[in-house]
């Protein structure tokens, strides 16, 4: 059996990933802010911009691994994409909200995944859900692109520094594509002075360029049950595979 920690698992890809893997048979912990009603799914009810209560978090859900478990997973999958609007003109705790969620918070669990897990034998991988916001700049983007960018900096320096471990956590931050979520509700109801682009992403909707949540996580799960996931990061993208 397997076992896949996933935060953000009550809506988006992450609601999806936490049941197709639970479908599977696997052991999923959820954790997110509302609940995602998911029978077969271990829940957590947590808002990831509280940051003092992460590290417990996550040390709690370590220390409940069943027997058994051959391989673990943690995908941090939770985001925002507010505040929308160019430097200047957003306010300084909606940025510093996004930071915590976005970037400080896998940071904070990844940090507590490898520590807890240090001597734990099996396989131990962490999926960053990472964005091609992170890697080009985007007007009316500057917090959300400075925490994909940040949050793959972060996973290199992890891919880096597990070289050198005895028993070493493979990592990825992967772009997921555009995908039709709440989170591409909230663009497309952006202004167009607050984000530019705005025409672009609503002709995404559209022109039925958007790719399913359930989609996405089914390709996803393939990414990471691959042999050869150790090759493939630590930055990758969904749309080359």
């Amino acid at each position: 059996m397997n076992m896949y920690i996933i935060t953000g698992a009550s809506k988006g890809i992450g609601f999806e990933l936490a049941k197709q893997l639970s479908e599977a048979g696997e052991y999923v912990v959820g954790a997110a802010r509302t609940d995602n009603k998911l029978d077969g799914v271990k829940f957590y009810q947590a808002d990831l911009s509280e940051l003092a209560n992460l590290e417990s978090l996550i040390h709690d859900i370590v220390a409940s691994i069943p027997q058994g478990v051959e391989s673990i997973t943690l995908i941090n999958n939770a985001g925002m994409v507010d505040p929308i609007g160019l430097i200047g003109a957003v306010h300084a705790a909606e940025m510093a909200k996004a930071m915590a969620v976005n970037l400080t918070a896998p940071m904070i669990f990844s940090n507590a995944f490898i520590s807890k897990l240090e001597n734990f034998k099996g396989k131990k991988r962490i999926v960053n859900i990472s964005s091609g916001a992170g890697r080009n700049p985007y007007e009316g983007w500057g917090t959300y692109c400075t925490t994909k960018a940040g949050l793959d900096h972060f996973s290199r320096v992890i891919a880096l520094e597990q070289e050198k471990a005895k028993y070493p956590v493979e990592i990825i931050s992967i772009a997921p594509g555009i995908i039709d979520t709440g989170m591409q509700e909230t663009i497309r109801t952006s202004s167009e002075d607050a984000f530019p682009l705005l025409d672009r992403f609503i002709d995404y909707k559209k022109q039925g360029k958007l790719v399913s949540a359930k989609d996405t996580a089914k390709k996803l799960i393939s990414i990471i049950e691959n042999e050869s996931f150790n090759e493939i990061g630590p930055i990758a993208d969904i749309r080359n595979f």
